[in-house]
């Protein structure tokens, strides 16, 4: 017996699996809440708190004016409850939503959920992508091949040129 360990991303051009989770505050956010308002940049990230992920998000923290400049919000998503992720927010002062997605069941929605390997050790995560969605709703970018240094940077780039 084979086990699916990857679903494929969803298609660029097609709409964007819709999703609503709760946020670092408790409050429920829904991909539909910036349709027609702003390029949406959704980010899945491992675990709040580590350096990764970290220096992943404050490098979004401080490009927030730039996003904002390219009709652009960053959400973040990852497994953490939401306790977590309020303390990540506290912690790092930063300035987007932080949505948690314990069951990962919005991560397996955009193939963001499968095989890793660490120490010679084979498990399932989050698999650190990025997708950039339209003010329409669909797909217009998938990263995944991100560096969380340069993130920032490159999710900007690709956003230019989607105004461009």
């Amino acid at each position: 017996m084979t086990v699916d360990t990857k679903r494929p991303f969803p298609k660029v051009g097609n709409l964007a699996p819709a999703f609503s989770l709760l946020n670092q505050a408790g409050n429920k956010v829904a991909l539909k809440d910036s349709k027609g308002n702003a390029h949406v940049v959704l980010y899945f990230y491992p675990k709040a708190m580590t350096p990764g992920c970290t220096v992943q998000a404050c490098g979004l923290r401080d490009t927030q004016q730039e996003l904002a400049k390219l009709d652009a919000v960053a959400i973040g998503i990852s497994p953490d409850p939401s306790a977590r992720l309020a303390k990540f927010e506290e912690k790092h002062a930063l300035n987007f939503p932080l949505l948690s997605d314990e069951d990962h069941a919005v991560a397996d929605a955009y193939g963001a959920w499968g095989l890793k390997k660490f120490m010679g050790k084979e498990y399932m995560g989050i698999l650190r992508t990025t997708f950039i969605i339209d003010k329409q709703g669909r797909l217009a970018h998938v990263m995944d091949k991100v560096k969380t240094k340069s993130h920032h940077d490159d999710v900007l780039a690709l956003l230019a040129e989607l105004d461009a």
